[in-house]
């Protein structure tokens, strides 16, 4: 199958429920109600980082808010077009 060798499917490798559940408990409730389908290594990655710069758990998901605000903003013109009202 020629999709297999493609670099996108080697994400798709492991379990990514197990990876989901691994993720501190604060960060999965904040991932059940976002608005872009986050892979656990994403969230891991930046929570690691947001928490590492600010320490409090409240503060990382707020980072964590601003990224996916930031990341819908940004395909907003791609997916609708720059007409699209910010």
């Amino acid at each position: 199958m020629r999709n297999l060798t493609s670099p996108r499917a080697r994400w798709r490798q492991g379990n990514a429920m197990a990876a989901h559940d691994g993720l501190p408990a604060p960060l999965r409730a904040w991932a059940a109600q976002a608005a872009l389908p986050w892979s656990a290594t994403s969230l891991r990655r930046l929570w690691t980082r947001a928490m590492r710069e600010t320490g409090c758990p409240e503060a990382a998901l707020a980072r964590l808010t601003a990224a996916e605000r930031a990341s819908l903003r940004r395909e907003a013109a791609q997916v609708w077009g720059v007409e699209y009202p910010q």
